[in-house]
């Protein structure tokens, strides 16, 4: 959406995008309890965490969320991984991309080593392990998840090396019932299972959201009930509507977001 339209709603940007500034998404009270026990515990403790929840559940944002309290730590190195579905090889290749370490995927050994060394001057220089973020996790072949698993502890499992932050749909759960995978599910310290959002996490989404972008009155409340009836818990449909409405709203040139441009766009698009 243009600047012009959006400055005829008194928005500075879209609130239904997905790339809205990160200082302005929305936190429910699991996500933030999930973001404090990383950054006032797990980063000195190192280990695994999990993040479940369905597709448009909020996964994406929450690691964003995450990275973004994370990176107020200047001395926390910080890497995410962006293709989970890398053999072993590139996996690594990536790992030292992120990490700042020279690797030969060919010798695995001394790659693994590298690192090893690479976290374990990061604790003692800092003393919070480096983190690791992982979207798309139920992408990762079993073989790289063990790995990962032995790379990132030492001293007979007696000491992490590595803080590592898994989120992924349903199938990353069921994954993690692999028979080679159990020793790395029994390791995981912390979880957020990101079910179906209430009816009151939706209204403050919603509600936060049109605030942050500079218009809390751009919806009536009873457009925004609407579009929570039709949103059926999912914080992805309910951005799609609502930016459905602010679409048609921006078209007819309405100066409020109200049920009966609903009801128009539900006409239509039967």
């Amino acid at each position: 959406m243009n600047r012009t339209l959006l400055a005829n709603f008194g928005l500075k940007w879209n609130p239904f995008s997905p790339d809205i500034p990160v200082e302005s998404i929305y936190e429910s009270p699991s996500m933030g309890q999930f973001c404090w026990r990383i950054e006032n515990a797990q980063i000195r403790e190192g280990g695994f965490s999990l993040v479940v929840g369905d597709p448009g559940s909020g996964k994406s944002m929450m690691l964003r969320l995450l990275a973004n309290k994370l990176e107020k730590h200047p001395e926390l190195t910080i890497g995410i991984l962006t293709h989970p579905s890398s053999n072993l090889g590139d996996f690594y290749r990536e790992l030292g991309e992120i990490f700042g370490v020279d690797l030969t995927p060919s010798n695995r050994w001394r790659g693994f080593k590298h690192l090893r060394e690479c976290w374990a001057n990061h604790l003692d220089n800092t003393l919070f392990r480096p983190v690791l973020l992982i979207d798309e996790a139920q992408e990762m072949i079993p073989c790289v998840m063990s790995e990962l698993r032995l790379l990132s502890s030492m001293e007979f499992d007696s000491k992490t090396l590595l803080t590592t932050v898994l989120a992924g749909d349903r199938r990353l759960t069921q994954k993690l019932q692999n028979s080679d995978l159990l020793p790395l599910a029994s390791r995981i310290r912390v979880r957020l299972n990101m079910g179906p959002a209430t009816r009151q996490e939706l209204l403050a989404c919603l509600s936060h959201s049109i605030k942050q972008a500079g218009n809390p009155k751009l919806m009536t409340k009873k457009l925004m009930e609407a579009l929570i009836d039709h949103a059926a818990g999912n914080y992805r449909s309910l951005t799609i509507l609502a930016n459905e409405m602010l679409m048609e709203g921006a078209k007819q040139e309405v100066p409020e977001l109200d049920e009966k441009l609903f009801l128009q766009l539900m006409t239509h698009a039967q």
